[in-house]
């Protein structure tokens, strides 16, 4: 019974789970790199605003292009005609459009306050590292929140019952 729900529950939310896992996947990779580097680049430069920044875009760097490759991975069948075999060039671009409205706020959502978070505890003398890690995990809960309403707003998955 239990199996059956689990079952039924995946089914009506896959596309909703599959975003969610490239996000933090690929946001962990960001994570543990922009860890390394924050620690790295203040002991290179002691300027913290500045070292939130730069390490904000060196996760960039990393997040994107991995969360783009898993999305792709996880919805290229969805993008292919069924009956033709060919790649459905309206649906892509109107995916591209919808991904690109919900990405545009939560990123800068998140931007501002992972930076923010991330600058303010350097000044309160927090190891880069440290104040690296409790940025992006605060700035990742909102972004998470912002972005699956985005996601439900824009109809990204018109499949899911959410």
């Amino acid at each position: 019974m239990m199996m059956l729900y689990g079952k039924k529950f995946y089914n009506k939310y896959k596309d909703y789970i599959l975003f969610n896992k490239n996000i933090i996947i690929a946001g962990t990779a960001a994570l543990i790199v922009g860890t390394f580097f924050t620690q790295f680049y203040a002991q290179q430069n002691k300027n913290n605003f500045l070292n939130a920044i730069v390490t904000l875009l060196v996760e960039y760097a990393i997040y994107i292009p991995l969360f783009g490759l898993f999305y792709y991975f996880d919805n290229r069948d969805k993008y292919v005609d069924p009956l033709s075999g060919k790649k459905n060039y309206a649906i892509i671009k109107n995916d591209i459009i919808k991904l690109f409205a919900i990405f545009s706020i939560s990123e800068i959502i998140y931007a501002v306050s992972k930076v923010s978070i991330h600058f303010q505890l350097m000044q309160l003398s927090f190891e880069p590292y440290e104040a690296s890690m409790i940025g992006s995990f605060t700035a990742w809960f909102i972004f998470l929140v912002v972005i699956n309403y985005g996601a439900k707003f824009v109809k990204l998955f018109k499949s899911s019952n959410v």
